[in-house]
C-alpha cells in the first residue's frame, strides 16, 4: 500500500498471520483469522466465527473500540458500489435487534467480491 493510499484512505488486505498474532489475545478457543482489512487505520477482521471491526480513535489511535458480530447474529448484509466492482462501496450489516444497519465504507481498491463471498461463506451456514 502506497503513500497515497493510506492518506485517500483505500484498503488494503492484511497479512493475515500478522492479525492472527496480534489477536491472540482477544481470539476465543480454535478462531482463526481467515481475512483482513484495513482502512486507514481502522480495520476489518473476518475469522471463522465473527466480524470485529477496529475503530481506532483520536490523533494517537490509542483509543481503540473493537465491536465484534457473531456471523449469527447477521441476519443479511447488502454491498452498495457505485456501479464498478472496484469503485468506493458501502457495506450493510443488519444485525439481529437493531432496526438500522451498521454501515461501514469500502474504498477502491477494496475486494468486494472477496468480501462478499467471506461474509456470505459464514453468514450462510
Amino acid at each position: 500500500m502506497g503513500l497515497l493510499d493510506k492518506v485517500f484512505g483505500n484498503a488494503a488486505e492484511v497479512d493475515v498471520a500478522e492479525i492472527q498474532t496480534e489477536f491472540a489475545p482477544i481470539l476465543a478457543s480454535g478462531e482463526n483469522v481467515v481475512m483482513a482489512y484495513k482502512v486507514i487505520r481502522d480495520l476489518f477482521v473476518f475469522t471463522n466465527k465473527r466480524l470485529v471491526l477496529v475503530d481506532k480513535q483520536g490523533m494517537t489511535g490509542k483509543k481503540v473500540d473493537y465491536h465484534s458480530l457473531p456471523y449469527k447474529s447477521i441476519t443479511h448484509f447488502a454491498v452498495e458500489t457505485s456501479g464498478h466492482f472496484d469503485m468506493d462501496a458501502e457495506l450493510k450489516l443488519w444485525v439481529s435487534g437493531q432496526k438500522e444497519p451498521l454501515v461501514k465504507e469500502l474504498k477502491k481498491g477494496t475486494d468486494v467480491v472477496g468480501v462478499q463471498r467471506t461474509l456470505a461463506e459464514f453468514v450462510l451456514k
